[in-house]
């Protein structure tokens, strides 16, 4: 009888002795039906393709670990789930990052609703650490795009000092940001991963 005949249970008991015969016929499988399900959350054939690899790499990597009496299809399918959520927040927080230069706050057309919502909820988080008037100079000028003059008119100050409060907030908003990359990002990615499967 090939390996191919093989049960799934018994497919594990030869992998964990090493059989190299057995994880091909793993591989080939379950290698379909494991890709359609990450390529349903990420949208992304390449990105698809590497976590597939990941996923029959860590298969072989634990194999001592697994039990042959637990279908090995919902282990794959659980670390591939993870893999994809993972990779998914690891996107997100690259969109979330900001190099706070001139215009980094204004969105083009084609930037997703949930992701405006999602920088605006971080930045007015971070903006809880400046005084009252830092903020206001902050989001007239970074988040209504108002110039400094317009700014320094609607709050009776100079433009110098529009400047200042600027520079000192945006230094602070950075750093918020860098220092809290996972604020309410959980419940970003899981909206994301949510619209990807309609």
């Amino acid at each position: 009888m090939g390996v191919e005949n093989y049960s799934d249970s018994e497919l594990i008991i030869r992998l964990q002795n090493d059989e190299i015969k057995a994880y091909n016929s793993i591989y080939f499988k379950y290698h379909p039906a494991i890709y359609k399900n990450i390529f349903k959350l990420l949208k992304d054939a390449e990105g698809s393709e590497n976590i597939l690899q990941e996923v029959f790499i860590a298969l072989w990597l634990n194999r001592a670990k697994l039990d042959p009496q637990k279908p090995v299809a919902n282990w794959l399918f659980v670390v591939s789930y993870n893999k994809s959520l993972t990779h998914l927040k690891k996107a997100l927080k690259q969109a979330l990052t900001f190099t706070l230069i001139e215009g980094d706050f204004a969105y083009d057309d084609n930037t997703d609703a949930f992701l405006k919502e999602a920088r605006l909820q971080l930045i007015n988080k971070a903006c809880l650490n400046l005084s009252p008037q830092k903020q206001k100079v902050f989001d007239l000028c970074k988040l209504q795009g108002k110039s400094y003059e317009e700014t320094a008119r609607e709050l009776n100050i100079s433009k110098h000092t529009v400047k200042e409060y600027l520079s000192i907030a945006v230094k602070s908003v950075k750093e918020y940001v860098d220092k809290h990359p996972n604020d309410h990002l959980v419940g970003i990615y899981l909206l994301v991963i949510a619209k990807m499967m309609l």
